[in-house]
């Protein structure tokens, strides 16, 4: 399918879905699929339908899910949660359909979070966190103008609502962006 996709805000009858796409875009063997893939760095699940409907229901925030032009609704190509915090807007949970990925739909949703950040928010900082030895996907958001803080925090361990690490040197690095 080409052209722009549709973007809307998540509700609750949408968490089933949602769950779906981030655990494709990142973890087991569907996830080989596209670029984005954290096989090999941890199993297990990615997100769960309690951890998507918090984020639907958290306050300043909203879940932006991106539509397959022409597909009608719920046919999901890509999503990611946005979140204000003081001055600064919080950018995770982004996904994108492994089979779209590389296509261009992950810089849209990007820019449409951007810019959903600075109108309905004010916010002037877009920051996000990543596994420090994701280096494919740190490029990725660094040709989109973030840059690495050095500012690094520990990975979970042991909380398997985060994924079963498959290696013991796994942190997060924070990026953020100038809006």
């Amino acid at each position: 399918m080409t052209g722009l996709p549709t973007f809307r805000a998540a509700t609750t009858d949408d968490v089933d879905a949602i769950v779906a796409l981030v655990q494709s875009a990142y973890r087991g063997d569907a996830s080989r699929a596209g670029w984005t893939t954290e096989a090999d760095l941890l199993e297990g699940q990615r997100t769960d339908p309690d951890a998507v409907r918090g984020s639907i229901a958290a306050p300043d925030s909203v879940v932006v899910l991106a539509e397959h032009p022409g597909a009608g609704r719920g046919a999901l190509a890509a999503c990611c949660h946005v979140q204000r915090r003081g001055a600064r807007c919080y950018f995770g949970m982004f996904a994108v359909d492994p089979a779209r990925q590389g296509g261009g739909i992950g810089g849209q949703v990007m820019a449409y979070a951007e810019e959903l950040a600075r109108t309905r928010w004010g916010c002037s900082v877009m920051e996000m966190t990543v596994i420090r030895q994701r280096t494919d996907l740190i490029a990725f958001y660094e040709r989109r103008g973030y840059t690495d803080t050095g500012r690094r925090s520990p990975f979970p361990y042991g909380d398997e609502r985060f994924g079963v690490p498959r290696r013991d040197d796994l942190e997060f690095t924070l990026l953020e962006k100038g809006l």
